[in-house]
């Protein structure tokens, strides 16, 4: 009999919603099935002490961003996180609302080889509305349709690790704004699935990511390095010329637009970390599934 799939869950938090993260932390432990081996990374504050006996922590010096501080807590389990099979990545301000969203990630990974990466369904706790924005696809006017996908949401979300054993973790440069569908192209280009799963919930406020400050900056910046990243280079203007008409037609006020353009100029201008194009092969395989890498 095969042994079931060893699941673990890197929580990233800076430490403003100690509450929330409690209620998170108390949902996992509700998890059917074998424990989750849980760690709570702290983006430049110290968590140790101060969440509940057998959840494991990691207090980093500074805050690294999004993807360097959960790249971080993949290699708390070992080097590409090889000491468990799957690892769960969910907000701290998330709660899982049902008991078997463990064991579903578990019987999903072991009933198809080639999946890699399953992105949750988000829906807001209070309404149980899951917001166009959080489903990975073009057609997301049915959340409740699973499919395949070629990107996935990064607060909530499964990866099985030898994903990251094989082509990497998140890119620490890009600190937030599209660091998942980096990832999500490596992993398909080296042959994984991605799978969008309206069974598999994640509780989660809707809220709208420009509130961050930096927001339209680094969504800017990212979607440049991005496509110097991953695509072939005939791609790169036209993923980047589309990219800037949408935004365009959006018609952000002066303020977005200005740290948008200032941030297209810096995706431009500076490093952005290796640059592997994905094969052409890819990019057909991409917009077989809806999605060709220039939308």
């Amino acid at each position: 009999m095969t042994a079931p799939l060893r699941v673990g869950a890197v929580i990233i938090t800076m430490g403003n919603r100690p509450d929330d993260l409690q209620a998170l932390l108390d949902s996992v432990a509700r998890q059917d099935g074998a424990p989750v081996d849980v760690v709570v990374v702290g983006q430049g504050v110290k968590v140790t002490g101060l969440v509940p006996d057998g959840v494991r922590t990691l207090d980093l010096p500074e805050n690294l961003g999004i993807p360097g501080g959960r790249n971080a807590g993949i290699e708390a389990f070992g080097p590409g996180g090889r000491d468990v099979d799957v690892l769960l990545f969910l907000d701290d301000d998330g709660l899982l609302p049902r008991t078997d969203t463990a064991e579903l990630c578990r019987q999903a990974f072991a009933e198809d080889p080639e999946l890699g990466i399953v992105s949750f369904r988000i829906a807001d706790p209070d309404t149980g509305v899951t917001a166009r924005r959080h489903v990975p696809r073009l057609r997301a006017s049915d959340p409740m349709r699973s499919s395949r996908v070629t990107t996935f949401l990064g607060g909530a979300n499964a990866v099985r690790t030898t994903v990251f054993q094989q082509v990497g973790g998140l890119p620490d440069e890009f600190f937030y704004a599209h660091e998942e569908t980096d990832l999500a192209w490596r992993a398909l280009d080296a042959g994984w699935q991605i799978d969008y799963r309206a069974d598999m919930v994640l509780h989660h406020p809707t809220t709208a990511p420009s509130r961050h400050a930096s927001y339209h900056h680094n969504v800017a910046r990212n979607r440049v390095w991005l496509a110097r990243r991953n695509l072939p280079a005939p791609l790169v203007p036209v993923y980047v010329g589309v990219w800037t008409l949408l935004t365009l037609l959006r018609r952000p006020s002066g303020e977005a637009l200005k740290a948008w353009f200032g941030g297209f100029r810096e995706g431009w201008a500076t490093p952005c970390g290796p640059r592997r194009p994905m094969k052409w092969r890819t990019v057909w395989r991409l917009t077989r599934l809806g999605r060709p890498p220039v939308i």
